[in-house]
């Protein structure tokens, strides 16, 4: 088995098969492409998008659908055909979603403007601009469901 050095679990295991591939990089890491998901059930429902890369590089994330219940995934038609997905991709069916979260003095917020699309299928991810006037500070409630959306048959989380 594969093992990730990170900075803040250590060395970690995982399979080559969840590896997330981001064609295009991140915005201000593009020479980042490669990542895996730690999805640790005592920290549910934060999901960690870890640099296979970098060890200091990781997103703390939430699903979407846990930030916004609400949450209509709306992406530009190059964002779509870059992934290979339908005109309405589904959460949880057709992608997993996540949203970046951003921790300030003044509260937490995370990006629903931007959230890292993974299609599940091929593994491939970017991150995409949605089309339906959500922030990038959508401030997160104080109370969180134990819940996370992601799929569990799409095998994409990794780390113990």
């Amino acid at each position: 088995m594969p093992q990730c050095e990170t900075k803040y679990f250590g060395e970690l295991g995982y399979y080559s098969q969840s590896i997330i591939e981001f064609p295009e990089g991140l915005p201000g890491f593009e020479g980042e492409r490669t990542f895996i998901l730690i999805d640790r059930p005592d920290l549910k429902p934060l999901v960690f998008v870890q640099s296979l890369v970098t060890p200091g590089l990781c997103f703390l994330t939430l699903p979407v659908l846990v930030a916004a219940r609400d949450y209509r995934l709306e992406m530009t038609e190059a964002n779509r055909r870059s992934l290979g997905l339908p005109e309405k991709p589904a959460i949880g069916r057709d992608v997993a979603c996540f949203a970046i979260v951003n921790l300030r003095e003044t509260g937490t917020f995370v990006n629903l403007l931007a959230p890292l699309v993974i299609e599940l299928k091929t593994r491939r991810a970017l991150q995409a601009i949605v089309e339906s006037g959500y922030s990038h500070e959508h401030p997160l409630g104080a109370s969180l469901p134990e819940t996370a959306a992601v799929p569990e048959e799409a095998g994409i989380t990794a780390g113990n």
